[in-house]
């Protein structure tokens, strides 16, 4: 797995032994974005607003990432990613039955309709297209997404 900065794997073991004085998190986050800047970019301003992040440069990475047994509460995700885009990365999760508590929300660029009616088919429970919100609206439409999972 390649080391990309943001990757919190520690940080999640100690939040799962559940240390009495520490904050409770607003939730888990698998990113999943080839531009490492845009990754590092989200997960730092995830990380601020209280939540856990494990940041993954491939779709591959973060196949083996929930292959290993990590359930976030949301994976936020590219479309356009070389070797696995974001369709097959959601093709695969659903038939290996990964992540299947999981919001799916894909954060693209790609402003298609036909892109964003497939996403949708494929189970993304959002489509962001990334030019069109700031980072912070961003983390609030996530936010807003998890509150109404929960209500």
């Amino acid at each position: 797995m390649a080391s990309n900065g943001v990757n919190q794997a520690d940080t999640n073991k100690e939040a799962s032994n559940g240390a009495a004085d520490t904050p409770a998190k607003k939730g888990t986050i698998l990113l999943i974005d080839d531009d490492k800047f845009l990754l590092d970019m989200y997960g730092m301003k995830f990380s601020q607003s209280g939540y856990t992040v494990e940041a993954c440069l491939s779709g591959n990475e973060a196949l083996g990432v929930l292959r290993g047994g990590f359930q976030p509460d949301v994976l936020l995700f590219d479309l356009t990613m070389p070797e696995l885009d974001g369709f097959s990365f959601l093709k695969a999760i659903s038939d290996e039955r990964l992540a299947t508590n999981s919001l799916k929300i894909a954060l693209t660029n790609q402003s298609d309709e036909s892109e964003k009616t497939k996403a949708m088919e494929m189970g993304a429970s959002r489509y962001i297209v990334k030019a069109s919100m700031i980072p912070s609206e961003v983390v609030n439409t996530v936010s807003e997404e998890l509150s109404k999972r929960h209500a």
